[in-house]
Parts: C-alpha cells; structure tokens; sequence
C-alpha cells in the first residue's frame, strides 16, 4: 500500500511538472551589449515569443543583481512580471546596469540624476532612454510601446525610467521602489540601519571589466546565529570596520556622510519626479509590511499626485518585501494570517491588466483600475478609492497621559513618563535568537516581550466599543527631554488582540494569538535631526523639547474588542544602531567612553494624530 501511495504521489508531481511553462519552448533568447550616448556598453537580454505573426509589446527591467543565467542556451525559469504576463505574450528584457555584472562602466551606487544633461552626459535616465531606443528600432516584432517594471533596486530604475521622457514608454510600474537612501534601506531618518550592515558588501565593491561570476565578498562573522548578541560585541560600530576593507565604497560613504547633505540630496529620486512632464501611465506597487522599502512608493505616489493630472496609480498589499511576485497561497507575515491567494490576485487582476491595457489596448479607454487598490489589513479585504489618503476621513488626537492611558480625552495637568535607557543593554527589535540577511518577520511581531521592559513605554486604550479604521499617515508629536544631549525615539503603533483571539497554523509554537500585541506601524527619529536633517543639533539636558515621528501610511481597521496601543522607547536593536545618548560630530565615529546611560521622559502633552475612515 505503501509503495502504491508513494508511485501516485510521484506520479502527481511528475505531472504537475510536465504542466509546468517551459520558457525555452515558447521563446527565443538573444544577448546584445547595447552602446550607450558615451561608449559604454551594457549586457542586455532579450526573450522575444517565437510566435512570429503578430507584433508585442516590450517589458523592460534594469537590474543590478544580474541578468542570470547568461549564454544565448541558458533560460530563466520564468520571465515578465508575472505568469500571466509571460503565458500571454510580451517581448521581455533584463539588463545589467552600469557597472554591474556584465556591463561596463562604473557603478555608482544610487547614480544621482543630472536634470539638464550635455552630450555624452549620463546617467539612469539617459541610459534608459538609449536603451529603449536602441530596443524600439533593432528587435523584431515590437509595437513600438514598451513598459518597465521591477522591484526594490530595480524598482528604483523603473522609476528612474520615467525621468527618460522617451516617447516610446507607455506603463511603469516601480514597486517596493527605493526613493532615497536617508529614509529608504540603510537608514530611517538618520538612524543606520543596521541590520542590512552586511547587505553593503553587495553594492560597496567596485569591478573592473564586466563579470558573470560574483567580485564581491561577504564578510566572514563566524558561526553565531545571534544577531543580538554579534552586533552588540561590535559596538560602536568602529569595530565593523575589521570586517570591511577600505575599498567597499559604500561603506566608506555611509560613514563619511552621517548627516543629509548633498551626497544623498542628489540620490533621492522622490525630489526630482517633478522635473519633467510625466507621460506614461504609472502604477506603484508596495507591501504594508515592507520592513525594507514601505517609504519609497508611498512618497513617489504622493510626489507625482502633486503634479499635472495624469494616470498615477498606487497599490498596496499585505505583503513583505516582494511577496506580491510570488505565488504564496496562504498570505501571512510572521505570526499573522492576512487570506488566501492574496499575490494571485495581484498579478492576474491588476498588473496584468495594467500592462494590457497600457500596452496592448488603446491606452485613452478605462483601464478598469482604481486610482488606489488597498488592503484593510486588520479586516483583511481589498477596498478601492479615487484618491489616496482616502478624502472621507475624520482627523483625531490621542493623548499619553497618566496610567499608561491613550485616549482622545486631554487633561491640563502637568505629568511625565520616564524610563532609562541603557546603550548596554537595548530593547531588542525581535525576540527571535536569528541571524538575517535582511528583517521581515519583525513588521507584525508580538510586541509584549517588548511591552514588559523597564525601558519601554505603553499606552493603551481601554477596549474599543466599536471598529477604528485607520487611513493614511501617523503622527507622533512628542514633547520629552533627556539628562544626555542625543537621544533615539522610536513610536509602535500595535493592536492588541482580544483573549480569545484564534490560533494560526503560522503561529509560532511559543506564542499565542490571545491578546497578541501585532506592530502595525513603526518608525525611528534621530533626535539630532529633530529640527533639521541636514543641521544636526544636540539636547540641552532636562529642557523640553518637540520631537515629531512621522510613521508611514496605513490601512488598518483596530477592531471592535481589540484595543490600540503605542510604545515608546529608545533603543531597537541590532535593527538600527546604538545612539550614544551624548551628541557627537559622527556617529559612526563614536567611541566607546561617549555611550551613556541617560533617562528619558515622555511628557503627556505628548499627542498621536491620525485619520480614521468615516463609515
């Protein structure tokens, strides 16, 4: 019987299998270099459908993770944005960036954009622009529109596409895109973020001559699987300098830049996507819990709504980084399931659809899609808006008064809450004993191990009587003062689940979903930058000070029983780097004397703004 069971299940997988598209039977593959406006040439690879009787669209990504596999014999698995889209017929098109893999050149790591370029003057924009043109005029079978897409780096260059102008790009769709690496990736309003210190590696060394084999080092921590504990035996972060030669760029210029001036300025894309007039139709793509690039499609959204009327377009799911791309199934982050077949629907019903449309159809008709596709992610549905933020919506207030409380009711007394914080021994940003490339999970993590530290605030509604539905941006408006003279504020917003809350099957073994503490939203604010990004400032020790935290949008409905928490701290760690609480010139150049134990207060003037979605 035994035998018999195993021979179906084999049986089932090798027909499943057999089902499977195999790109290599429906299209041919042709690698060119394409010679941009100054001589360089970049590894370009085309995957055109070996049906020859009508013409196609081409969908382009810019890449600096590879164009793998190369050889003219060798194929990807899959092509396009999604399955759909590559069963459907599209000439597809990756290519190694300046720089990068395969091309020549040299790489520059977020290549600042030049607004008024003279001849041979390059840069994404124009690279793009070349390519295009070289693509529209030399490959068979094209329409003559073409469409860009890609996702975190490569969601960069998609919107870097836009700054071509060339009339031949119809749909750009930048998703998980990165817009500007102070508040994007590596830090959050200042802070370092150092749980993608060892992702450096990957965009740090410099190559020579082009490559298909990888140039670039990891470095070699050892065998520990605690993050936690590696990273606070390198503090401050002068000791990681062992792990990198001075000839990771990127590295060097982190630390050479603390503060927001020009170096990163010109990096930011958000600021210049009001230089030229937008002509393709664009639609941003991003996750609510997108531990990595949740600032740059919701503030390039916001940016371009300020410009002309045009096709803009935003979408935004329960997703990590790039989980919209995958066929997931069951949809969950960490411990917390948000439905089934979440991705698919993306990838059949809306971007496919987008690039139908924009690129197939005649682009002057309804396209179908709303100007913002949405997901509730504490009711667990899609909903559609004509504008986003939502214009429907009620501005509210909440207080941090006395007793932990959070609630709309102020009162005139004058009361603080105070906590000390350690450099020593800070608040972990997960419980989990792990050693990640980059963090995920920790976006929805249960946050009472967190809650139940000495050194973390709580504040906290009394159960809520009816459904909160929270839409768009939070504010934090801290008044607080420190004995030191710099200081981290890090803001939670959580709901708390009712004692009788379900069980998941992605609950994990240790925890329970009864009362669960699920971060919706999170954010740091350097307090140096408090009043300037560009011109850090220190504290006066014990005078109070205004400190705003602005936390990304949400979409999120705290349900009738649940009730709405925040948290306050100073430390989250190894997830950003230690603030030594005395205010020096670098921080990445701090020595271990300047680390002090300081004690914080949170006055209850303290104050959370948001919006909530009228019924």
């Amino acid at each position: 019987m035994k035998h018999k069971l195993f021979l179906l299940a084999f049986l089932s997988v090798f027909l499943l299998k057999a089902q499977e598209y195999n790109v290599k039977d429906h299209y041919n593959k042709q690698e060119v270099a394409i010679k941009m406006r100054d001589g360089v040439h970049l590894h370009t690879t085309i995957y055109s459908p070996k049906d020859t009787s009508k013409e196609y669209p081409i969908v382009m990504q810019r890449t600096p993770y590879s164009c793998a596999p190369y050889g003219p014999d060798k194929f990807k698995k899959s092509i396009g944005p999604d399955e759909n889209m590559m069963k459907e017929g599209y000439i597809v098109v990756y290519q190694d960036v300046r720089g990068r893999w395969n091309s020549e050149g040299v790489y520059d790591n977020m290549r600042a954009y030049i607004p008024n370029k003279k001849r041979k003057q390059v840069d994404e924009a124009s690279d793009t622009y070349d390519t295009i043109d070289w693509l529209v005029k030399h490959v068979d079978n094209n329409n003559g529109r073409v469409g860009t897409w890609g996702i975190s780096y490569p969601g960069f260059y998609a919107t870097y596409s836009l700054l071509s102008n060339h009339p031949a790009l119809k749909a750009v769709s930048p998703q998980a895109c990165i817009a500007d690496f102070f508040f994007d990736d590596f830090h959050h309003n200042g802070a370092f973020l150092m749980s993608y210190w060892r992702a450096i590696a990957l965009f740090g060394y410099m190559k020579s001559e082009p490559v298909t084999e990888p140039w670039y080092k990891w470095p070699d921590i050892g065998p520990t699987k605690d993050q936690y504990d590696f990273y606070l035996q390198n503090e401050p972060v002068t000791k990681l300098d062992t792990f990198y030669t001075k000839d990771n760029v990127f590295w060097e210029q982190i630390k050479d830049h603390p503060n927001y001036d020009e170096f990163w300025k010109s990096r930011g894309l958000v600021q210049n996507l009001d230089q030229i007039t937008i002509k393709p139709a664009v639609m941003f793509v991003g996750g609510w819990f997108d531990a990595e690039d949740l600032y740059g499609p919701l503030n390039s959204y916001a940016k371009i709504e300020e410009s002309e009327d045009f096709y803009n377009t935003i979408v935004m799911g329960p997703w990590s980084h790039g989980d919209w791309a995958r066929k997931s199934g069951r949809q969950a982050i960490g411990n917390v399931y948000f439905g089934d077949g979440i991705s698919e629907f993306f990838q059949k019903d809306i971007q496919s659809k987008f690039f139908h449309h924009f690129l197939k159809e005649d682009p002057k008709s309804d396209a179908g899609l709303p100007e913002a596709y949405m997901f509730d992610t504490g009711r667990n549905e899609w909903q559609q808006f004509d504008t986003w933020p939502p214009e429907n919506v009620t501005k509210e207030s909440y207080g941090m008064g006395r007793n932990q409380s959070l609630s709309k009711v102020m009162t005139r007394e004058f009361s603080y809450q105070e906590f000390v914080s350690d450099p020593k021994k800070p608040v972990p940003y997960s419980e989990d004993i792990k050693m990640v490339f980059t963090p995920r999970k920790y976006m929805t993590d249960d946050q009472r191990f967190a809650a139940r530290r000495p050194d973390v605030l709580v504040f906290e509604t009394q159960v809520l009587e009816d459904d909160v539905t929270m839409v768009g941006d939070i504010m934090a408006k801290l008044k607080v003062s420190t004995t030191g003279t710099d200081a981290d504020w890090i803001v939670k917003v959580i709901d708390v689940f009712p004692a009788d809350a379900e069980e998941y099957p992605e609950t994990q073994d240790y925890l329970k979903m009864s009362n669960y503490h699920m971060m919706v939203r999170s954010e740091v604010m350097r307090g140096r930058f408090r009043n300037s990004f560009e011109n850090p400032e220190p504290f006066e020790p014990n005078k109070i000070a205004d400190v705003d935290v602005k936390l990304q949008d949400v979409f999120h409905t705290f349900k009738k029983g649940h009730k709405i928490q925040v948290q306050i701290q100073s430390t989250w760690f190894p997830l950003i780097d230690l603030n030594p609480q005395t205010f020096v010139e670098n921080i990445y150049k701090a020595k271990e004397e300047d680390f002090k134990k300081q004690t914080h207060r949170v006055f209850n003037s303290s104050t959370l703004e948001f919006s909530i979605l009228k019924k």
